[in-house]
């Protein structure tokens, strides 16, 4: 009788407390998933802050084939300009069954390949450079306050997204948008202000001037 009475015992202990444990449960699900989504929520808003500094131009797009077997595969090639406007650029190139998913690999590779550009206080480019790639070259000069961009095509969209808004370029060679819009990402990554100038030849700014 008695090892009947504290199994029932024990019974009545096992069944109310599993309730209490059950609803403790819920509640700890609960507060994590508010945590989770609070996370979340701020993951978001950091992304498109950061997604926010970025603009995007799509420079071309073309429907290119390739050759497989048993027929011919049609594909989307985008070329897109990324830049901050800040003195940060990239140019990049998508391929995809549709636009927009060739858009987007093209705005992904462009902020992998980002080129930082030395800006003066005027939003000019301290010295003159060339850049080549391929057949296509261009040559970029400074440019007094109040010229513009004096670009045009691909290299304007560059010169635009980095943040320069007094140049001179001029297109010599191809007129490939993807061609032109590298050669100036090129003219662009070799820009050196004249303090790194002197420092990297062991002499003052004044020598420099002189």
């Amino acid at each position: 009788m008695t090892e009947s009475k504290t199994n029932s015992k024990t019974k009545e202990k096992s069944s109310s407390s599993s309730p209490e444990s059950s609803e403790n449960q819920k509640e700890n699900r609960r507060n994590n998933s508010r945590g989770g989504e609070k996370r979340g929520r701020r993951s978001d808003r950091r992304n498109q802050d950061r997604d926010s500094e970025w603009q995007e131009r799509v420079i071309q797009i073309r429907r290119v084939s390739k050759t497989v077997k048993g027929g011919k595969k049609m594909s989307f090639r985008a070329i897109v300009v990324v830049g901050n406007e800040k003195g940060q650029v990239g140019v990049g190139v998508g391929k995809a069954g549709d636009v927009i998913g060739a858009v987007r690999k093209g705005v992904a590779d462009g902020k992998k390949n980002l080129v930082r550009v030395p800006l003066t206080p005027s939003s000019s480019i301290p010295t003159l450079s060339n850049g080549r790639d391929g057949a296509a070259s261009v040559l970029i000069r400074p440019a007094a306050p109040g010229t513009g961009v004096i670009a045009g095509g691909s290299i304007r969209t560059v010169l635009e997204l980095a943040g320069i808004k007094n140049v001179l370029a001029k297109r010599l060679g191809s007129k490939t948008p993807l061609n032109n819009a590298r050669a100036a990402m090129l003219a662009l990554s070799g820009l050196r202000t004249h303090k790194a100038t002197a420092k990297e030849r062991g002499i003052s700014l004044e020598q420099i001037y002189s």
